[in-house]
């Protein structure tokens, strides 16, 4: 039972690439928590997840005050991703 649920809990890990992109455009001057948290969901649900906007507003608040490195990134993304 416990093999079962460590599979159920593992995510797909987002390539550098698309981590990179989503980072930069995270980091564009000028974009609020709002915009941050739609970036966010559009790239979650792009890739087939779900996420909860207030969830999401809560982790561009949190990415914007540490400055996310990728590896951050990928965490609060794991964190946040709702498998539809």
């Amino acid at each position: 039972m416990g093999e079962a649920m460590t599979n159920a809990k593992k995510m797909e890990k987002f390539t550098e690439a698309d981590l990179a992109g989503l980072r930069d455009d995270l980091l564009k001057s000028g974009i609020d928590s709002w915009q941050a948290a739609d970036l966010i969901s559009s790239f979650l649900s792009g890739r087939g997840y779900g996420v909860s906007n207030h969830a999401a507003r809560n982790a561009a608040s949190r990415m914007e005050s540490i400055g996310c490195s990728l590896k951050c990134l990928q965490e609060e993304l794991e964190k946040l991703a709702l498998v539809m």
